[in-house]
């Protein structure tokens, strides 16, 4: 008999694809529908049948994929979903994991043996495997982070952002700007895409060596970045950082090199995390609606199990420029 995974071949899409059309989700292409129901029928594809699962006296359970590090706003926006999780009731599970393909089985492994009735992702998932077992389980999942078409996903554009981000160290007078972030996860490359974007509009050439992408947005990174990036001299006046705790950093290193921010060097990080207006000098920023994308999540997980209709495969929530005191104009 044909498995689920044998019809996604044949349909040229993922098992979850072919999942949501199963279960009559509604965040996909009809004409793919109809294309994945014809090849079950030809197939003869029996629906297995699902458990309900709950804990004893009947709570349901979300499981919170994290990562084992997270950052301030991976911490905040954790928190918040928590919190939405526990006003409607739920029990929370947490899932730990690392960015390597055995650390993700193993999370793989304690979901299916704790079987979670729904799951939050606060971290991307790379193994198909993991993606391919959520499908097959029929298991609700959203995303607070950019993956795949797999879940419905609830973020920012983080390239727009980066947009506006740059756009205002221009709009300062700003024409050579670094770059500081990390490459290893899709929202990162989304950064720096809106990087390049807004100097090419303003038509800045791009110039790599002013990017400094092995960074995982710590500040003991953002620490590191800098100290490298001043190896090579300062020919900077700006510093687009693609998370405040690496801007943070920055700003130590550059004072420690006695640089001042921003006198000398203006500094825009992204996240707006609690710390930020605190910080001196306090942090112009990218805000990130934490308390939004943590409500969205919750609810739209709720749809998924049952609880209401109408699930969005994308939420789009919008960004704002937080202008404080780490950026300042130059003729430079």
């Amino acid at each position: 008999m044909a498995t689920l995974k044998d019809i996604a071949e044949q349909a040229g899409v993922s098992a979850s694809t072919v999942s949501r059309a199963l279960n009559g989700k509604e965040y996909i292409n009809p004409q793919k529908r109809a294309q994945i129901l014809k090849l079950l029928e030809e197939n003869s594809y029996v629906l297995p049948v699902k458990t309900p699962r709950s804990s004893a006296d009947g709570v349901l359970t979300v499981g919170v994929v994290i990562p084992d590090t997270f950052n301030m706003f991976q911490r905040q926006l954790f928190s918040i979903i928590q919190r939405f999780l526990t006003s409607f009731g739920y029990n929370t599970q947490f899932f730990f994991i690392k960015r390597d393909k055995a650390s993700q089985m193993e999370c793989l492994q304690r979901i299916k043996s704790d079987t979670p009735n729904g799951i939050i992702l606060l971290d991307e998932i790379s193994s198909p495997d993991f993606c391919e077992y959520i499908a097959l389980a029929g298991l609700p999942v959203v995303s607070t982070i950019i993956n795949n078409d797999d879940f419905p996903t609830i973020m920012i554009n983080d390239r727009q952002a980066a947009v506006d981000a740059v756009n205002h160290l221009i709009g300062l007078g700003h024409r050579k700007i670094n770059f500081l972030g990390g490459s290893g996860f899709s929202f990162g490359l989304e950064r720096i895409k809106g990087y390049y974007d807004a100097l090419e509009a303003a038509g800045l050439e791009p110039d790599k060596s002013r990017c400094f992408c092995d960074a995982q947005y710590s500040t003991e990174d953002g620490m590191y970045g800098m100290r490298e990036m001043l190896l090579h001299g300062r020919d900077f006046t700006a510093l687009f950082a693609a998370s405040d705790e690496l801007a943070m950093g920055a700003i130590r290193a550059l004072k420690d090199a006695g640089i001042r921010v921003p006198d000398d060097v203006s500094v825009i990080g992204f996240d707006n995390i609690e710390n930020a207006k605190y910080f001196i000098p306090r942090l112009t920023t990218i805000h990130q609606p934490i308390e939004e994308i943590g409500e969205h999540a919750v609810t739209n997980l709720r749809r998924l199990m049952g609880v209401a209709t109408n699930v969005y495969p994308e939420i789009i929530i919008p960004h704002k420029l937080i202008i404080r005191e780490s950026t300042s104009s130059t003729a430079g």
